[in-house]
């Protein structure tokens, strides 16, 4: 079972068992269809797409956040739909540093469900070691038995962060990049700033630079220095929207800290309210 990360050669001797779904979920922030179009032109054999609006993100209201979690057996039935069985080895990649596809890693085990891993290095890891790559259609599978069963993971809402200003209890780790976590250079959510008592771990400081994730040690190290005395059962990771947010949580897991927690609907839930409070730079 692999749970973390997987190499793209350990991908490759896999790829024709039928106990392994590949998924692929590229995407753009800045062009929601970008990801679409990739998939289309080029995917891995037998990758199904899965789109980060609609099919990772539930329904949004104004005050949830970009990408709100969506219902947990509707998810399910989404992935039992493209043949993903409760005892299916998932691998999923994307072409962005691994963002989306630590989402959909953490999602799966919200739902339950151990056996996921993210391609280390994703499509340019891929096509670095000379894999594949199919543009028609994957044929359907038939439908899997995966149903949400009892989470692997823990998330935290907007009141249990705000209580936590106060007690103090948990260190808030965002992943954004640090320009906006300082409330400089705004440019998807309608105020800047952080989560008064944040700390900064940009999630690109995760990756080596072919993309891939530091090795296990190096991220212990990284992590370690963050959170001093405390262990990571007492750290909520968040960012932007609950993406990004996982690539720490990943991180984490790599590095044999686990435990932390997400907030799924991060600063974009958290600063739609003029009620909370909000920091500025370091």
């Amino acid at each position: 079972m692999h749970t973390t990360i997987i190499s793209a050669a350990t991908l490759q001797a896999h790829l024709a068992d039928p106990a392994w779904v590949v998924l692929d979920v590229r995407h753009e922030l800045s062009d929601p269809q970008a990801g679409r179009a990739a998939y289309s032109a080029g995917h891995l054999p037998g990758a199904f797409f899965l789109h980060l609006d609609e099919d990772l993100s539930g329904p949004k209201n104004g005050s949830n956040g970009r990408h709100p979690l969506p219902d947990r057996a509707s998810f399910a039935a989404r992935l039992a739909g493209l043949g993903v069985n409760q005892a299916s080895q998932v691998v999923i990649y994307d072409a962005q540093g691994s963002m989306m596809a630590a989402r959909l890693w953490w999602m799966l085990r919200w739902i339950g469900h151990q056996a996921a891993a993210v391609l280390d290095g994703g499509m340019p890891a891929w096509l670095a070691a000379g894999g594949e790559i199919k543009s028609a259609l994957p044929p359907a599978r038939n439908a899997g038995d995966l149903i949400a069963g009892e989470s692997l993971v823990g998330s935290i809402d907007a009141a249990g962060v705000m209580s936590n200003l106060a007690a103090q209890d948990k260190l808030v780790i965002d992943a954004r990049a640090p320009d906006r976590f300082r409330g400089e250079n705004e440019t998807l959510d309608a105020v800047g700033g952080h989560i008064p008592g944040a700390c900064n771990r940009f999630f690109r400081d995760n990756l080596q630079a072919d993309g891939r994730f530091k090795p296990a040690a190096e991220l212990r190290a990284d992590f370690t220095a963050l959170l001093g005395a405390r262990p990571a059962s007492r750290i909520i990771a968040q960012c932007g929207s609950g993406v990004t947010a996982c690539h720490n949580l990943l991180a984490l897991e790599i590095s044999g800290l686990p435990g932390a927690i997400l907030y799924p609907g991060s600063w974009s839930e958290w600063s739609s309210d003029p009620a909370r409070p909000v920091a500025t730079g370091n």
